[in-house]
């Protein structure tokens, strides 16, 4: 479905150029009229769009009646997704792709989506640096004994890039010229020290020794300092470091969804389809039709649907813990139902503020309950099909397609007739049916984090 509004891109963008310089004229409100001149003068016509757009989008009606007349799809673009993505908003062609301008760019888009995923990751190491040093720093000050740190995000950072950009050009509001990844960097690290906190707790621990020449044991009591990291989250930054306004919030939101489903990156968890309904109780499900009988939970089902994720509910946003749920109740001695694990998954940090959950929850989640896990890409299919033969899961994170219209965590639990069965803990009846693989692998996120878009587990 992402080709296929590429290719409608594509098609319009001649003629998106050729009516660039029309736009100015053509749209009569508030501000729009110099914000594309401002483009125009830094960037050619696609400057001018980006800069029309962007400072006259409080008149979306206006625009989109002059959309409709110029048939200038471009700009519909621009006016539905953050500025970054596209290099900022006074540019028309990108270094990474010369030839085409860069609204129309696959290859400039992606590049600067990964030059973007990759700055927020290294300013998020730094951050995670920082809180570091200031828990070796307190514990030196406290005169207590020893100290552990339980840091959920030792393997790397956990965070929505998509959402961290929009929430930053939600903020440089009609300030388009501005908008730069270098300047994103820039107020990141200037609030460096408040992108993480710490929590500590004191509790004392007994110890015994052996003289290892009389044998005599001695038992002493021992007085520890537990810290607990926790990444402060969008929201936080939402407040703290951008300054939104609730109508900002609203447009960066919105900036993430569309962002979400036009990379495919399956960020975006929510059912935008629920509103609050659930299932009757499916009871004690097992499905046993595999290698591996699967214990089978649905996020909608009534025993769960309204419970907490965080401060939001099971129901709307629970796939990733829900997917957890059924492969470490069906492969490890231990049942653990999806609110059990939606808290596991809020206290160490792995739940996404309205967005659902980080993919870091896979690996995490199998590796707390002792679970060996490898991820896994699109281009592996044949590991994908002889792990589930040898009765081990696999959890998928789907991208817009057959099992949702943003991002979905799904369970493959087995192989049969050539095609594999799902546990998909928002559809008891798509659990029920076999897919073909190649499904699963066209619709899977191009570009999950954490290993993703399988992570084989067993």
């Amino acid at each position: 479905m992402g080709e296929e509004k590429k290719t409608g891109l594509a098609d319009a963008v001649e003629t998106g150029a050729s009516a660039a310089h029309t736009i100015k004229g053509a749209i009569k409100a508030g501000k729009a009229i110099p914000g594309a001149a401002k483009g125009a003068a830094a960037g050619g016509p696609y400057g001018a769009v980006a800069g029309a757009v962007w400072a006259g989008r409080k008149h979306i009606g206006k625009i989109i009646a002059v959309i409709i007349i110029l048939l200038l799809l471009p700009v519909l673009f621009v006016l539905m997704l953050p500025g970054l993505i596209f290099g900022g908003l006074v540019n028309a062609f990108s270094p990474a792709d010369s030839e085409a301008p860069v609204l129309n760019s696959e290859t400039a888009i992606v590049e600067n989506a990964n030059d973007i995923t990759f700055t927020i990751n290294s300013i998020l190491g730094e951050a995670l640096d920082d809180v570091m040093a200031r828990i070796e720093e307190d514990f030196a000050s406290s005169g207590v004994d020893h100290m552990e740190i339980k840091n959920s995000y030792s393997s790397g950072p956990v965070f929505n890039a998509n959402l961290i950009i929009s929430q930053y050009c939600a903020a440089r509001d009609e300030d388009f010229e501005s908008i730069s990844l270098d300047d994103l960097a820039a107020v990141l690290r200037d609030n460096k020290e408040h992108l993480y906190s710490y929590t500590s707790v004191q509790e004392s621990r007994e110890v015994t020794t052996e003289d290892p020449e009389t044998g005599e044991e001695t038992t002493t009591t021992e007085t520890w300092i537990i810290y607990t990291t926790r990444y402060n989250g969008e929201s936080y930054l939402a407040d703290h470091v951008f300054a939104l306004t609730d109508e900002q919030k609203e447009l960066a939101s919105d900036y993430a969804s569309n962002l979400s489903t036009f990379l495919g990156d399956g960020l975006l968890q929510n059912m935008t389809e629920w509103t609050g309904n659930s299932i009757p109780s499916l009871g004690d499900v097992t499905f046993t039709d595999g290698v591996t009988p699967v214990v089978y939970y649905n996020q909608l089902d009534e025993r769960y649907a309204s419970q907490p994720y965080g401060t939001d509910n099971i129901g709307g946003y629970g796939c990733g813990p829900t997917s957890m749920a059924i492969v470490v109740s069906s492969l490890t001695d231990d049942t653990v139902d999806p609110v059990e694990m939606a808290q596991w998954s809020y206290e160490n940090g792995y739940w996404c503020d309205n967005s659902g959950s980080y993919h870091a929850l896979i690996p995490a989640a199998a590796e707390a309950w002792g679970l060996p896990v490898s991820g896994c890409t699109t281009s592996e299919p044949q590991r994908i099909v002889d792990a589930l033969s040898e009765g081990k899961l696999v959890v998928a994170i789907m991208a817009e397609g057959h099992f949702t219209s943003s991002g979905h965590f799904i369970v493959l639990r087995g192989v049969k007739d050539g095609q594999i069965m799902v546990a998909d803990p928002a559809s008891y009846k798509r659990s029920e049916q076999l897919w073909d693989l190649s499904i699963i692998l066209n619709e899977a996120s191009r570009r999950a984090g954490a290993g993703g878009p399988f992570w084989i587990i067993g």
